[in-house]
């Protein structure tokens, strides 16, 4: 009888030792789990900014497959393999989070500084020796104004448009016969003047004069209708030429100037085509989407048309 009692008391010592060690693990696990739950909050937060503060399940569902958990009879040590798996899971889930951010902010840097040396060369046009050089220009009359000016003339006076450029060097004779081949328009409407005869000179394939006669006509017209003309062909006279690095600028800066004007769709079109030409073709895209966004079906059919084949072709 006193073995008995012996063994019965024995068991009760042991069963008061063990109740405090499971209910320190117990409280032990309860601790890591509230900081869980708190630090998958905190990665909601970062990948859902604004979202709903309401808990979203997560894409990693329980493993219950047999033989994964942690081996034992006890809930406790079962419940602290799970915890484990679950910290684990978190390191990685904000490792990645973090990760993804600094991508983030390094491809915002990259565009900034696109952007920043575009802005730097519409300034200074002259970079990487792609300047035009400059020829003295002949002057006759008589001429048409070419299809896609629509202004009227709303002067009188018979002035020729300016054509003295500083020159670069000494132009070939050859060149010049062909400059001298080009006639000078004289309709009484100094603007409208200027800017056909860059039309003329680029639609004669010379380039170089075009591009001086044309930036000639954007910086004594800057608000008129034939600077967003004469801008806009600027960029394509670098196209044409195979010089896409200063033709995008020119796009760029009569879209960015002149929203309104008349070229502006054809410019935001045509940059998406020469930034294709330089092999980015993600801005390329950018610019078409932004054509498509800022004006839409308001952008002339030829433009819209021009631009789904150019979406094509860069992989839009």
């Amino acid at each position: 009888m006193r073995k008995v009692h012996g063994s019965l008391i024995g068991a009760a010592m042991i069963a008061l030792t063990v109740a405090p060690v499971a209910q320190a693990q117990d409280a032990g696990i309860d601790k890591r789990v509230e900081r869980l739950e708190k630090e998958m909050r905190a990665v909601q937060r970062s990948v859902f900014p604004g979202g709903s503060p309401a808990f979203f399940e997560g894409e990693i569902a329980p493993d219950n497959t047999p033989g994964e958990r942690a081996k034992g009879n006890s809930p406790v040590i079962d419940l602290t393999a799970r915890v484990d798996a679950l910290e684990t899971q978190l390191q990685t889930l904000t490792g990645q989070t973090e990760q993804n951010s600094y991508q983030l902010r390094e491809l915002e840097k990259q565009f900034a500084a696109y952007k920043a040396e575009m802005e730097k060369r519409l300034a200074a046009p002259a970079i990487g020796g792609e300047t035009p050089a400059s020829l003295p220009l002949s002057s006759t009359s008589g001429a048409t104004k070419p299809a896609t000016v629509t202004q009227a003339s709303t002067t009188t006076t018979t002035k020729k448009p300016s054509t003295t450029t500083p020159a670069a060097s000494k132009p070939d004779a050859n060149r010049l016969a062909l400059v001298k081949k080009v006639e000078i328009p004289a309709t009484g409407n100094e603007a409208e003047d200027a800017y056909t005869y860059g039309f003329r000179l680029w639609d004669a394939k010379l380039y170089p004069e075009a591009q001086a006669q044309l930036k000639q006509v954007v910086a004594k017209w800057p608000k008129s209708n034939q600077a967003s003309y004469a801008q806009n062909l600027l960029g394509r006279a670098y196209l044409d030429e195979g010089k896409p690095s200063l033709a995008a600028v020119a796009f760029y800066n009569n879209y960015k100037d002149r929203p309104s004007g008349p070229r502006a769709p054809h410019s935001l079109m045509y940059m998406g085509v020469a930034l294709d030409k330089l092999g980015r073709k993600a801005d390329a895209c950018k610019a078409f989407r932004e054509l498509d966004e800022v004006y839409g079906d308001k952008a002339p059919k030829d433009v819209r048309d021009d631009a789904a084949a150019a979406k094509a072709k860069a992989g839009c």
